[in-house]
C-alpha cells in the first residue's frame, strides 16, 4: 500500500490584496487540491472554495460506492480517477450554479489541479494552467498541459517555448471551471515509486520560476516544509506578482514509514508572512502522515 506525506501552502504574494487560491489536503480520502480563482473583487476565492470543496464533498460521498458512476464514467481510467474527473465536473456545475444565485458572482471562474491515489497508481485531473509534476530519480517530469492560448500555440508549432513566455496573451486560459457550459478535464495515470515527490501549484508559482528552478529547490532530502517555504519564498522574491499555492507529495519507502510512525497525525498551522502581516498576507499550511 502506497504511503503519502503531504504539505501545502499559500500566500498573498506581494502584489495582490487577497488571495484567491484554495487548496486543500485530505489524506484520509487521498485527495489532494489546489484551485486559482480568476475574476478579482473577491469572486475568485469563491469560485476556489466552491471547486476544492465540492471536489472533496464528492470523493468522500463515493467512497463506499462499489460500482461505476452513473455519469461520464471512462472506462480506461482506473475507478478512483473517474471519481476525480466527475468531482471537477460537478465543481464546474456549482461554480455556475452560483452565478447563476447572484448576478455579482458573474465572470468568476477557477483553475484547478487535484490528485488521488488508490494502491500504487497516482491520477491527477486538471483544468486550466495550475500544473502537476514529478520528481523521480532526480527528474522533473511536467505531468500536465497548460490550457492557455499560447501552448495551445507551442504545441501547434506557431510559436516558440521562448515567444510564449514573454507573449501578451501568456495568461489567456482556455479552459476554466465557470467559463464555458461544458468544461473537458484532462486526466494523468501513473505508477508511484518510492521516493516520487509530485508537485502541485498554481501559476503564481510558475511564472516566477522556471522549472530548471523548481527543479533545483525540489533535489535533495528536505523536509516538505522547508521546500514549500524556499519555493513560496523564491517566487515572492522575484516579484511575488500573484497568488501562490504549492502542495507536495512525498511517496514513502520503508524507512520513511518506520521513522514517521511516531509522528502526531494532523498538524495544523498558519504563519504570518511578516511581523505586520494582515490575515490576507498569510501562509497556510496542513501537514499529514
Amino acid at each position: 500500500m502506497v504511503r503519502i506525506e503531504a504539505f501545502g501552502s499559500t500566500d498573498v504574494g506581494l502584489l495582490r490584496t487577497h488571495n484567491e487560491d484554495y487548496f486543500d489536503i485530505n489524506e484520509e480520502d487521498q485527495v489532494y487540491v489546489v484551485a486559482d480563482g480568476m475574476g478579482g473583487h473577491n469572486h475568485g476565492e469563491v469560485a476556489s472554495q466552491i471547486a476544492v470543496e465540492t471536489i472533496l464533498g464528492f470523493i468522500a460521498d463515493t467512497n463506499d460506492r462499489d460500482g461505476t458512476l452513473p455519469v461520464g464514467y471512462d472506462k480506461n481510467l482506473k475507478q478512483h480517477s473517474n471519481r476525480l474527473k466527475r468531482s471537477i465536473h460537478l465543481a464546474h456545475d456549482e461554480v455556475l450554479n452560483a452565478i447563476r444565485k447572484d448576478g455579482s458572482l458573474l465572470g468568476m471562474g477557477t483553475t484547478v489541479v487535484g490528485a488521488m491515489h488508490d494502491g500504487a497508481v497516482i491520477s491527477i485531473a486538471h483544468v486550466g494552467d495550475s500544473r502537476g509534476y514529478r520528481l523521480r530519480d532526480g527528474h522533473l517530469e511536467l505531468l500536465t498541459q497548460d490550457h492557455t492560448w499560447v501552448n495551445e500555440q507551442v504545441v501547434a508549432g506557431y510559436l516558440s517555448e521562448d515567444q510564449a513566455k514573454s507573449h501578451p496573451l501568456k495568461n489567456v486560459v482556455t479552459r476554466a471551471l465557470g467559463g464555458d457550459s461544458e468544461v473537458v478535464v484532462d486526466v494523468i495515470e501513473t505508477l508511484a515509486e518510492p521516493g516520487d515527490l509530485f508537485l502541485l501549484c498554481s501559476d503564481g508559482l510558475t511564472t516566477m520560476l522556471s522549472d530548471q528552478e523548481i527543479h533545483q529547490r525540489l533535489t535533495g532530502r528536505q523536509d516538505l516544509e522547508d521546500v514549500c517555504r524556499r519555493l513560496i519564498h523564491d517566487a515572492n522574491a522575484r516579484g511575488g506578482f500573484d497568488n501562490i499555492t504549492v502542495v507536495l507529495m512525498k511517496v514513502l519507502d520503508e524507512q520513511d514509514v518506520e521513522s514517521d510512525s511516531s509522528e502526531e497525525d494532523t498538524i495544523p498551522m498558519t504563519i504570518p508572512v511578516g511581523e505586520d502581516a494582515g490575515d490576507d498576507q498569510t501562509t497556510q499550511a496542513v501537514k499529514r502522515y
